[in-house]
């Protein structure tokens, strides 16, 4: 089995559904999709990046098995996801009902159709690294070299992180 680790974030409810409640959904949806998660990181409630005015961001990490998924199919799978759960793409860094981002899966580096890996942004987002350091302490990034604990520790501004705690009974 392939592991992936992938971001997810919400910060538009959906079918009665926001925040910790919608990220308990959106994995459930992941596991029905046959991406199983082996561990899932708290729940960290987040300012909203890049425009702080829209509401704060509920953001968490999964690692996940791909099973023999590429990062193509792994995308197109999430993409799917993100629609069932009414994600619209009208606006770059809108606000969104349901954000699932890959970050990296393993034994993959460099450009595979529209996925770049890892993500070419990791590095300078609190929200993603918060929760990436607890998921996957011992992960390296495989063109800087640093973990998500180091890069957190470097960034300037790491923008409101706080712990919510761990994910809700589904």
């Amino acid at each position: 089995m392939t592991r992936a680790l992938i971001a997810m974030g919400t910060n538009l409810p959906h079918e009665g559904a926001a925040g910790p409640a919608l990220l308990t959904r959106a994995v459930a949806a992941l596991a029905a999709a046959g991406l199983a998660p082996r561990t899932l990181s708290a729940i960290w409630e987040t300012s909203a990046w890049p425009d702080p005015s829209q509401p704060n961001y509920f953001n968490a990490v999964a690692e996940l098995d791909c099973g023999p998924r590429g990062p193509q199919p792994l995308y197109a799978a999430l993409r799917a996801i993100e629609a069932a759960f009414g994600r619209s793409r009208e606006e770059r860094y809108g606000a969104r009902t349901l954000d699932l981002d890959v970050l990296a899966v393993d034994g993959f580096v460099g450009t595979f159709g529209a996925v770049i890996l890892p993500h070419p942004r990791l590095h300078e987002r609190g929200f993603v690294l918060a929760p990436l350091g607890e998921v996957a302490p011992g992960w390296r990034h495989p063109i800087l070299g640093r973990s998500a604990g180091e890069m957190l520790a470097e960034l300037q501004n790491p923008g409101l992180l706080t712990r919510i705690g761990p994910f809700p009974a589904g």
